[in-house]
């Protein structure tokens, strides 16, 4: 019975923690774009990247 001292007030603890991060998260507008990071991983970006040239490596050959 002890236990239930501890553990109610702690999970209304959390709650208010959590209401606190969502409230934030909107105000400060993390929902706004809820499109462009899931299409983001759809479209190459590598394309408009330059690309590397690959290093001349040494002949041994000697």
């Amino acid at each position: 019975m002890n236990i239930i001292y501890v553990l109610i007030p702690l999970a209304i603890l959390l709650v208010v923690i959590a209401v606190c991060v969502f409230f934030w998260a909107v105000k400060s507008d993390q929902f706004e774009d809820l499109e462009r990071q899931g299409s983001s991983i759809l479209f190459d970006d590598d394309l408009a990247k330059k690309p590397t040239e690959k290093p001349n490596k040494p002949n041994n050959d000697a």
